[in-house]
This record gives C-alpha cells, sequence and structure tokens, in this order.
C-alpha cells in the first residue's frame, strides 16, 4: 500500500522509497528508509499526509507519500 493511500490509523513498515533525488534525499534526511515504521495521524484529500515517524510527526505532500510503500500494516494501532 502507498503512504498515499493509506486512511488515518494505519500502522505499517517503509518496504520502498522512490523518487526523484531531490525527494530521496529529503526523505533519508528525516528518517523515512526502509523498515522505519510509520503511523498515519490524518489523509484528507487536498491536504499533506500527517504521519508519526521515528519520535516525530511530519506533514509530506500527497505526491510525495506516493512513492512511499508500506506493508504489514494494522488500522487503529
Amino acid at each position: 500500500m502507498r503512504l498515499a493511500d493509506a486512511n488515518a490509523g494505519y500502522t505499517g513498515t517503509v518496504t520502498a522509497v522512490t523518487g526523484n533525488h531531490h525527494i530521496l534525499s529529503r526523505l533519508v534526511g528525516i528518517g523515512i528508509v526502509e523498515g522505519t515504521r510509520i503511523r498515519v495521524i490524518q489523509n484528507q484529500k487536498g491536504q499533506p499526509v500527517l504521519f508519526y515517524c521515528k519520535d516525530s510527526v511530519v506533514a509530506l505532500g500527497r505526491k510525495d507519500c506516493e512513492g512511499i510503500t508500506l506493508e504489514g500494516g494494522k488500522e487503529n494501532e
């Protein structure tokens, strides 16, 4: 599942991160790499996706979230 498609409450592990060099560098800089656990806080149409990752809340544009793949997630964990 892509991060852009995950509902609020979904918790999963990053399995792949794709995108151009700029976005990959930015994501690695904030710790979003394969194996990272992510919990989606808010995902509303037309708004950035808010998620909890490595003791921080991150807001990331939906287009950038389309390159982040999650698996093994559970709703409302």
